[in-house]
């Protein structure tokens, strides 16, 4: 690399601690505004810097990078997940491409809670009762939801953040179980007092609530598809904080209208921010505007990993958050 100081785009605003950061330490330019930069803007920016700093609402397809300069030599994601960018394609054209795993585990798996209590609680409901001033006092049949306490949960993905919800679960008394690409070692299992399943299917059609914590690959795409939604008991919820894609939300939608499943909790859609009305409309659905990693520590931490990445490069040697190919 060569000695001056590496030139940056950042394509969002970021925590001024990690802007002021970003300043001393390269030649940065940053995000005048928090619009999301339009496809020009993000190849014009390609083809001007050496380091890009996407998040994971910027769509990087091989397209535009087959129309990126000679000098963009790394993609850093602000972001766990990088299904945004096409990793394979900036491989094969000598782009390294780094995202930032591990910090946002516990503030993903709270909220994973935060959403299984929301809808088995009926706490939007009351809420909205509440907002709406059409509370007439105490009964004891309003607004019954269920306990926690002593439900299966059924755990989609057992990896960081699985186990981490897993944890909390727990320790409401939730029963644990999990399906993963590869069955967890005997003394995590042991640990989480968690029950494998080999069987996706077996497993759906048995819990009380089911958390989707795995990420969105090829394999995983409607991986909860119309068929598998079937499989859910009528009294059971589901919730999502992973990848909107890993659900076939119309689906869904329907089986939540029908009566087949009793609630939803979802941070993340099938479509980004374009939400299918009809889930709206429904008081068992608890939507939220994908905030699942909304807490001011992990946003800091998510850009210091970002930093880390790019000196480490700057400096010659492999960003210790690479991504290749075989990881996804």
């Amino acid at each position: 690399m060569p000695s001056q100081r590496l030139s940056v785009v950042v394509t969002r605003r970021l925590p001024e601690v990690v802007e002021t950061r970003m300043k001393e330490l390269f030649n940065v330019r940053l995000r005048d505004d928090d619009t999301p930069m339009s496809r020009q803007e993000l190849v014009e920016a390609m083809q001007s810097t050496d380091v890009l700093v996407p998040t994971i609402g910027d769509q990087i397809d091989a397209g535009m990078l087959g129309q990126a300069g000679p000098q963009l030599k790394l993609i850093a994601n602000y972001g766990a997940g990088v299904d945004n960018i096409d990793v394979q394609t900036a491989r094969q054209r000598g782009v390294l491409v780094s995202n930032t795993p591990g910090v946002l585990t516990d503030d993903t798996a709270d909220m994973t809670m935060a959403l299984i209590l929301a809808v088995t609680r009926r706490i939007p409901e009351g809420l909205a009762m509440m907002q709406q001033g059409q509370w007439q006092g105490w009964s004891p049949t309003s607004l019954l939801g269920g306990r926690v306490g002593g439900r299966r949960l059924g755990i989609l993905g057992m990896g960081r953040i699985g186990q981490a919800v897993a944890r909390r679960a727990r320790a409401f008394g939730m029963q644990i179980h999990y399906h993963n690409r590869r069955r967890l070692r005997a003394e995590t299992e042991e640990a989480l007092e968690a029950t494998y399943w080999e069987s996706l299917d077996q497993m759906v059609a048995r819990m009380d609530v089911i958390s989707i914590n795995c990420p969105h690959t090829p394999s995983t795409f409607h991986l909860m598809n119309a068929r598998r939604l079937k499989l859910i008991k009528p009294d059971a919820v589901i919730v999502n904080t992973s990848r909107g894609e890993v659900i076939d939300e119309n689906a869904l939608t329907r089986g939540l209208r029908a009566g087949e499943i009793a609630g939803a909790g979802l941070d993340v859609y099938e479509h980004g921010h374009d939400v299918n009305p009809r889930l709206r409309e429904l008081p068992n659905v608890v939507l939220l505007p994908h905030m699942g990693s909304a807490t001011r520590e992990g946003r800091v931490e998510m850009g210091e990993k970002v930093i880390i990445n790019i000196k480490t490069f700057a400096d010659g040697h492999r960003p210790p958050d690479q991504v290749v190919p075989a990881m996804l």
